[in-house]
């Protein structure tokens, strides 16, 4: 083997040298001789060279980045023991497809497939989540309900009882006043606690309190009361603001009240309630955005550069320079309007001067510039009539809005210009150039305050009738139904944020003039910051003013009585809160704004109101007052010690006597339909209707009787009392003053009733005690029966001569009667004779129904 090898290399290198030889040599190639180790170092050279050439671009790129990081990619790759990856081309659809068009459509099919099952996912997702957030708002409801319904007592103010005097109050004795019909309070019926000690809810209802009793007590001496001002102080007395980030606070929302009532401004002459109201809420915006712009100023001092002027003007021209500061000198800035031309600010100007309240700035402002010329015209006029202009003005000032809006917001073209828009569009007052406004430009106001002020201005009265001229021009006005149909578009979570400012929708709902929904929100709320007792306060206040009838909201057009109704109901329903926790007086106090606010508010108090709402406020009063009344304690609050009402609470209400007596008679006819007879004894006593009073007591002891006849325990035990009232009675009757005839009459007819009554008692209870025999001649005795042995029989019926009081216990008498016959030996004949008159009566009113035992126990004992 080693031989052969030996000859190849042999040939091999002969070979080599023959081609050497024949080769020619070349003067550019010269010869060159390498070695066998020589040429495989070549090689090697050769082929890494090679192999440099074929790297990517991206590698090389990779390379000179890891080198300029300062790592060694050699290293590198030893260390990953040097591999490499390429890219394949697959189709990741089946290969079913044969051309583009299938290719497609398996694409297509795969993209719907995929987007169905995405939207189904989330679809899932979101149906877990809003169930979950159900779930959640629903157990925190339960709670909330759950959590108050424990503590409701607590959230009210309670109540103190003194020794004998109502006058005496001790700190922190706290007594059910239920248990003492002569103490129902006190002067002020609420414990003299710190404030600070006190939960949020208690604060509120004891602060509300003593503004209600005032508001009362002005009323009924026709005083002047401002009750939105007064709560507003008692709420503010109680420190409660904090900041929180939220943006609305109760404390502006009493202050809006205020100015929606018109406390602090000048009744308007020929304006309408309703426009009253939206002039109010308008106002309010102002106020706020005059103190918006005092603080921009104070914010950004350098750039405001007001320096020691106050006026309003002034004022307006520091805001616009912070305003406006990027869009170099202002009109009234500019010392040589030749050099550069300054910024023309007419319109923020007016508008501001508009929207901050200042009207005789802005009238000043238009008429002294050649900007504004023709406009000053049409402001005057929108101010000096409140809003209601001309036909003609507004159809003037419509079709300026329409060549405006025909020109659009072309390019460079200042954003600020549009306020001449929002200027013309005010004084249009058309719902078309409104709504046109608010669908082309949504993002024309900054905030909601902006927004509702400039809706508030559009807003027209709705007018009783329109010239058909201005109907054909479409020129429809802006009405306030407008302003609350396109608000309710939105739930109260998108106002609210989704409970994190909770007061922003009653607000916009009270900034709208929707006033009883606003009331209805709050009344709802439950939670610890005693909102709940807010509306009732708020409602309250509405119902004095008298401006609830004009309430509304889309979808819902409740009458004067509606909305008047559900506020007094709101106002029943904390009173009587009060009632349950035994503190009458400031039940009688809230009830007696519950029957005002039915009967016009203030002017029900002076009977200045509607006939019908006169009406409807006496029947509500003494429906509440009947409800006091029968409560423990309250006949001493409504009454007095004594007399008619004249020494207590009721003489507030209902000064004549004749109307207190007609009260007091139809109350007492409740408390016995109610089964009160006490308290009906009571207030007939009070009245001097005695005569009414004896017979109530002859009915309970006729019933007395039939429950002692039956062995029950409950007849004995009230028999006493009934007879101790009936002789009390009698007693006061002799020394009564001003009896009438007839009504002596009647008190001499009861009287009879109440000795037979007292006379077929003493017969049951010798019946039941075993004397028979006694028993048997009382019975013979009694003078309304003819069962006396000796005396002749008597054909005439004397039964239907006898109170039904009387007539109910004769059976039982009878039966008694009976027994007791049963029960004595007959010696001379007389009991015989007893019993046979006794038979005869019964055959002589065989008629009346009575019980059939009795007429078998006759018949056997015979």
């Amino acid at each position: 083997m080693a031989n052969e090898a030996d000859s190849g290399w042999t040939n091999l290198l002969h070979s080599s040298t023959k081609l050497l030889e024949q080769a020619a040599p070349s003067a550019q190639f010269p010869p060159l001789q390498r070695n066998l180790d020589q040429l495989e170092a070549l090689s090697k050279k050769l082929k890494a060279k090679t192999l440099r050439s074929e790297a990517p671009s991206q590698s090389i790129a990779a390379t000179r980045l890891l080198a300029r990081e300062g790592i060694n990619a050699e290293q590198l790759a030893r260390d990953l023991k040097s591999f490499e990856l390429k890219t394949t081309y697959e189709d990741v659809f089946p290969a079913e497809a044969t051309t583009v068009e299938e290719y497609l459509q398996q694409i297509h099919e795969m993209a719907m497939l995929s987007a169905i099952q995405v939207a189904q996912k989330d679809n899932l997702r979101s149906f877990d989540d809003y169930m979950m957030k159900v779930l959640e708002d629903d157990w925190q409801k339960e709670k909330r309900d759950f959590l108050q319904s424990l503590s409701r007592i607590s959230t009210l103010p309670r109540v103190n009882v003194g020794d004998s005097n109502v006058g005496g109050i001790r700190t922190g004795q706290i007594v059910s006043t239920a248990s003492s019909p002569q103490v129902y309070g006190g002067p002020s019926g609420m414990e003299t606690v710190p404030h600070t000690t006190k939960p949020v809810q208690e604060k509120k209802a004891s602060a509300y309190a003593e503004v209600v009793k005032n508001l009362n007590s002005s009323r009924e001496r026709a005083l002047s009361f401002k009750p939105a001002a007064a709560f507003k102080a008692a709420y503010e007395s109680l420190s409660l603001e904090t900041s929180g980030g939220k943006s609305v606070s109760m404390q502006k929302i009493w202050n809006l009240l205020q100015m929606l009532v018109g406390e602090d401004s000048l009744i308007l002459q020929n304006v309408s309630k309703r426009m009253s109201l939206v002039i109010g809420a308008r106002q309010h915006l102002e106020k706020g955005h005059e103190k918006f712009i005092i603080e921009t100023i104070q914010n950004h001092p350098a750039q405001a550069a007001l320096g020691g002027s106050v006026g309003n003007l002034q004022r307006i021209h520091a805001f616009l320079r912070v305003r406006l500061r990027d869009y170099g000198i202002l009109d009234f800035d500019a010392a040589d309007a030749r050099r550069q031309p300054p910024v023309d600010t007419t319109w923020q100007q007016i508008y501001f001067c508009l929207r901050t309240g200042y009207y005789d700035d802005a009238r000043n402002v238009a008429q002294s510039s050649r900007v504004s010329h023709q406009f000053a015209p049409q402001l005057l006029e929108w101010i000096t009539t409140g809003g209601m202009v001309s036909a003609k003005t507004a159809t003037a000032a419509s079709e300026e809005c329409e060549k405006m809006l025909r020109m659009g917001d072309r390019g460079g073209r200042a954003a600020y210009d549009r306020k001449k828009l929002l200027l013309y569009a005010i004084v249009s007052g058309s719902r078309r150039q409104i709504d046109r406004l608010l669908r082309d430009l949504p993002n024309l106001f900054n905030t909601i305050e902006d927004f509702l002020w400039f809706q508030l201005c559009a807003v027209r009265d709705s007018p009783s009738g329109v010239s058909s001229s201005v109907l054909n021009e479409g020129l429809v006005p802006y009405t306030l139904d407008d302003l609350q149909m396109y608000l309710n578009k939105f739930e109260p979570s998108y106002y609210n944020k989704n409970g994190k400012d909770p007061l922003v929708y009653p607000y916009v709902l009270l900034l709208s003039i929707q006033l009883l929904p606003a009331v209805l929100y709050l009344f709802k709320e439950t939670g610890d910051e005693g909102f709940n007792i807010d509306a009732v306060h708020i409602a309250i206040t509405l119902a004095d003013h008298g401006v609830l009838s004009e309430s509304g909201g889309a979808g819902q057009k409740l009458g004067v009585m509606d909305a008047c109704a559900e506020a007094s109901d709101i106002i029943r329903q904390y009173g009587s809160a009060y009632l349950r926790v035994g503190n009458l007086l400031m039940a009688l106090e809230y009830y007696s704004q519950a029957a005002a606010a039915v009967g016009g508010g203030q002017l029900s108090w002076t009977g200045r109101s509607s006939v019908d709402q006169q009406r409807q406020r006496s029947l509500m009063l003494k429906q509440l007052l009947t409800e006091l009344l029968l409560c423990d304690g309250g006949i001493y609050l409504l009454l007095g010690s004594r007399g008619e009402g004249e020494e207590g609470e009721l003489a507030r209400f209902l000064s004549d006597a004749t109307s207190r007596q007609q009260f007091l008679l139809e109350a007492a006819r409740q408390c016995q339909e109610a089964g009160l007879y006490d308290k009906s004894i009571e207030i007939h006593k009070r009245v001097g209707a005695f005569a009414m009073a004896l017979d109530t007591i002859n009915k309970c002891l006729s019933e007395a009787i039939f429950a002692l006849s039956r062995g029950r325990l409950d007849g004995d035990s009230r028999i006493a009392g009934l007879v101790h009232s009936g002789n009390e009675i009698l007693e006061m009757y002799n020394y009564y003053p001003e009896i009438s005839l007839q009504e002596r009459e009647h008190v001499l007819e009861q009287q009879t009733v109440l000795k037979q009554l007292e006379a077929i008692l003493s017969i049951h209870e010798l019946a039941r005690v075993g004397r028979y025999l006694d028993a048997l001649r009382e019975v013979a005795k009694l003078p309304f029966l003819p069962l006396d042995p000796r005396a002749p029989d008597i054909t005439t019926d004397i039964f239907q001569n006898l109170s039904p009081h009387v007539q109910a216990c004769i059976p039982d008498l009878l039966r008694a009667a009976l027994n007791c016959l049963d029960n004595v030996t007959d010696t001379d004949g007389s009991l015989r004779a007893l019993r046979t008159k006794i038979a005869n009566f019964l055959a002589n009113n065989l008629h009346r129904n009575w019980p059939r035992d009795l007429y078998e126990k006759v018949a056997r004992s015979l």
